[in-house]
C-alpha cells in the first residue's frame, strides 16, 4: 500500500489544518485500519488518531491530548483519510505520518501494528 500524505504547513496557534492521506490504486483500502502518528523533534513517534477497518466497525480512536480538537474520517470510495485539526497548539508541532495496517483493536495505538507508512508532512504551530 502506497500512502501519500498532504496538507501540512505553518500556522498560528488557534488555526486549523486539514491533513489528507491517499492510498494509491488500493482496492482493499477498506480492509485496513488507518492511523495518524506524529513525531516531534527529539521524541518518539506517537499515536494521534485512527479509524478501524470495516470489519472492526470503523471505530475511531484518539489520543487524549487532541480529543475535541481533531477529527479523523475515512472515505473508502476515494481511498482517503482526513485529519481535521482545529484549535492547533504549539505542542502539536511535529511531522505527521499516516499509516495502514490490520492491528487488533488493542494494538491500534502501537506503531508496530501498522505495516505501511507514508512520508511525513510537517505541521508547525507558532504561538
Amino acid at each position: 500500500v502506497q500512502l501519500q500524505a498532504s496538507g501540512g504547513g505553518s500556522v498560528q496557534a488557534g488555526a486549523s489544518l486539514r491533513l489528507s492521506c491517499a492510498a494509491a490504486s488500493e482496492q482493499t483500502f477498506s480492509t485496513y485500519t488507518m492511523a495518524w502518528f506524529r513525531q516531534a523533534p527529539g521524541k518518539e513517534r506517537a499515536f494521534v488518531a485512527a479509524v478501524t477497518r470495516n470489519s472492526n466497525g470503523g471505530k475511531t480512536f484518539y489520543t487524549d491530548s487532541i480529543k475535541g480538537r481533531f477529527t479523523m474520517s475515512r472515505d473508502n470510495a476515494k481511498n482517503t483519510v482526513v485529519l481535521q485539526m482545529n484549535s492547533l497548539q504549539s505542542e502539536d508541532t511535529a511531522v505527521y505520518f499516516c499509516a495502514a495496517g490490520r492491528p487488533i483493536l488493542s494494538n491500534v495505538r502501537n506503531p508496530a501494528g501498522h505495516y505501511y507508512w507514508g512520508e511525513g508532512t510537517q505541521v508547525t504551530v507558532s504561538s
